[in-house]
């Protein structure tokens, strides 16, 4: 057994074996909007993104212009796929009207968005939401507080 392990050893020192690990993609769902006025695009649009690698499920949703892809693919290159077919195409850039604190911020209403939905912006979500209490006040009166008004 010694003359096998000293011989494996001398050969592993010439001979480096590299696995190299594929880093694993995750599961994700890619939305994009895009605009398509009829069949064709559709179709085009559709076949397209589903003959990607790693795509599971297609779904084309032509009055809103929304196409959602599921499955191990990266945003971008379902975007550059896309685009690829001659449509103008961006990530969806929409997010569900009640989950914003301010819908109506500067940026985010937009005439264009299908319904219950309202442009994703950071002013949106820097403000609090209108008839929320402010938790500087709850806490000025607090008797847990020790630094609250001396007056009580």
């Amino acid at each position: 057994m010694g003359a096998l392990d000293s011989l494996s050893d001398y050969i592993s020192d010439y001979f480096q074996v590299s696995k190299r690990r594929r880093k694993r993609k995750v599961m994700q769902t890619v939305n994009i909007k895009v605009k398509m006025d009829c069949d064709g695009c559709e179709r085009r649009v559709k076949n397209a993104v589903s003959s990607m690698k790693g795509a599971k499920a297609v779904e084309v949703n032509r009055k809103i212009h929304k196409v959602t892809v599921s499955g191990y693919v990266e945003p971008k290159k379902v975007l550059k796929r896309v685009e690829r077919t001659g449509k103008k195409a961006e990530i969806w850039p929409y997010v569900p009207y009640n989950v914003v604190a301010y819908p109506y911020a500067v940026g985010t209403y937009d005439k264009k968005a299908p319904a219950g939905f309202v442009r994703k912006s950071e002013q949106s979500q820097l403000q609090p939401l209108p008839g929320a209490p402010d938790d500087n006040f709850i806490s000025i009166f607090s008797d847990e507080n020790p630094n609250a008004c001396t007056v009580m």
